[in-house]
This record gives structure tokens, sequence and C-alpha cells, in this order.
């Protein structure tokens, strides 16, 4: 699946709020948000919700700090919105998360909720590196929410139409 075949109009990429280091005997997969990552999480909430950028769907990964992330975003619009968990979107790299991406089928919009380096490395994939650079020079912050939009006539096929950070 290349980024200019996807089936979408829309793509919102998420990366979880911050969370805590792993405590003894915790795995990486069960870290919880820290109480930085919930500020962070009810910050971008309340952006999106503002914004009115609710997804058709909603595609996040498994680990912990992404669903409760998501969970944030999406209480925020004030209705009980489903969250389908990809596994993929863990440990998953760019070609991963545009497969999972290109897979959804009768959506305009799609809200990832994953991880850096590879939520970094699709936004520059979508939208090429200038956009990307300009918009995160400092690196994807956690609780980044990149809005990205179908282009015509651009390289990519994708624009960065907005880009909001606690």
């Amino acid at each position: 699946m290349t980024a200019a075949s996807l089936p979408l109009q829309r793509i919102f990429l998420l990366r979880h709020a911050q969370a805590a280091w792993p405590a003894p005997g915790e795995s990486d997969f069960d870290r919880a948000l820290d109480d930085k990552g919930r500020i962070e999480a009810s910050v971008i909430a309340g952006l999106v919700a503002g914004h009115g950028y609710m997804a058709d769907r909603v595609l996040c990964s498994g680990a912990r700090r992404c669903r409760e992330t998501a969970e944030t975003v999406t209480r925020a619009f004030g209705r009980d919105f489903p969250i389908k968990i990809a596994p993929e979107l863990y440990h998953g790299m760019t070609d991963s998360y545009l497969a999972v991406i290109g897979a959804e089928k009768n959506a305009q919009s799609l809200m990832i909720v994953g991880h850096n380096p590879t939520i970094e490395e699709l936004m520059e994939t979508l939208v090429g590196p200038d956009a990307t650079w300009s918009a995160i020079s400092g690196g994807y912050p956690t609780a980044g929410f990149a809005v990205i939009d179908r282009a015509t006539g651009s390289e990519t096929g994708w624009t960065l139409t907005e880009f909001l950070a606690p």
C-alpha cells in the first residue's frame, strides 16, 4: 500500500501522551500514562473536540498508553465511540501502519493512535519532509495531533492541514 493509494480523505495521527517508565516486572506494553500524560491527553482532547476533528473510525495500538490516550480523546466528544485495537501498530513500521490504514474501507476519515518514531515517519511519508520539519522540527511530541487531508496535485497526495500539541 502506498500513501497515494489510501482510500481516505482525511487522516488524523495522534501520538500517545507521556507514559510512566515501566515498574519492575511491568512490560513496555502495559505502561500507563503518568500525571503529565493524563494532562496532555486532556488538553489535546479539548483541542481536538474544539476543532471538531472526530474521525469515522479510530484505530489504536493495543499498548495501554495508546488506549488511555484514545479513550480520553474520544470521550471529549460526549458519546461512546468504538476504538478498534490494531495490534500491528505496536512496534509496527511505516509499511505496517499504511497497510492497517489501507485495510479500512467505507470511511472518509481515520484516526491512528500510535507510537513514535513510526507516527513521525508516517507523517513524513504522507506530507513530505518539508511540511513535517516545518510542523515538528523538534520531533513529534507526545499527544501531538496531525490533521492530514487528501490533496490534488501534490507529489505525495496529502497535505498537512493542522498540527496541534498540548
